[in-house]
């Protein structure tokens, strides 16, 4: 979803004197019949649909020429996940978002360093402040963090120095020969208190459940924060699973009602 406003602050209120538009032929453009004067400032862009980007872009050129600066806020970095191998999808997206032009970008958590290094003018939002406001009212009640495996390490770290709690490590193990998970453990837990599982993306949730299992808790002791809730799929059967399902808007997806997740907004954590 794409989303200009002029000025962010004071209730986030969208205005601008264009409007987005496609030609008969496919083609993206901006209508500026309005009122000059409500330059759009800044773009938030959710979700990986490429005709948003190329929108985007051309609000950014309009801004310009303009005269004004434009603040890129892309959240979820889409092709993140695609960080290796062929189609080095992780560039091919970066090269989109670099063709915006945008004066800066900005994303949240993103899922490994490789893509930031690959787009121009980026700012890297952590999520550790935001999980801790969004769990704040939960928080008496944790018994620590869980690292559900080696690539949230880092994330998970910091979030529960955030937290103040003592982090927990699981792990889960995948069968070379065919690429499958074969199966999850998790190191001993207290015997009392709720443990909040921490990442940056879900998307059908299945690793999600695996670790679940393997933790031998139920809904009543075990919480979820992920930064991006793609939540496709089987998704909904996280419920089963976690008892508070936290996120942000970074993906359209986050809204899926068979989840229920609390949605963080983040555009005053990106300005």
């Amino acid at each position: 979803m794409l989303t200009t406003f002029a000025q962010v602050p004071q209730g986030f209120t969208v205005h601008s004197a264009a409007t987005a538009m496609t030609f008969p032929a496919g083609e993206a453009h901006i209508k500026t019949d309005a009122a000059e004067g409500q330059t759009p400032l800044y773009l938030y862009l959710t979700g990986a649909d490429a005709n948003e980007y190329m929108s985007a872009a051309m609000w950014i050129d309009y801004a310009h020429q303009g005269g004004h600066e434009v603040k890129a806020l892309i959240p979820y970095l889409p092709g993140a996940r695609q960080d290796r191998g062929n189609p080095f999808g992780a560039k091919v997206y970066a090269n989109l978002i670099n063709a915006m032009n945008a004066d800066e970008v900005v994303c949240f958590d993103p899922h490994s360093p490789v893509m930031p290094g690959l787009v121009n003018n980026l700012r890297v939002v952590g999520s550790e402040s935001v999980i801790a406001r969004a769990v704040r009212k939960h928080l008496p009640g944790y018994a620590g963090v869980i690292c559900p495996d080696e690539g949230a390490k880092a994330r998970s770290a910091v979030t529960a120095q955030a937290l103040g709690l003592p982090l927990f490590h699981a792990a889960k193990h995948r069968d070379f020969a065919t690429g499958k998970l074969s199966g999850f453990t998790c190191e001993e837990l207290p015997a009392e208190g709720r443990f909040l599982v921490v990442d940056d993306i879900c998307d059908g949730g299945g690793t999600f459940m695996g670790l679940a299992q393997a933790t031998g808790l139920g809904p009543g002791r075990l919480d979820l924060w992920v930064s991006h809730g793609v939540f496709s799929g089987n998704a909904g059967q996280l419920t089963e699973a976690f008892g508070n399902i936290f996120t942000t808007d970074s993906h359209p997806g986050a809204a899926n009602p068979a989840v229920g997740a609390r949605i963080t907004p983040l555009i005053s954590h990106l300005i």
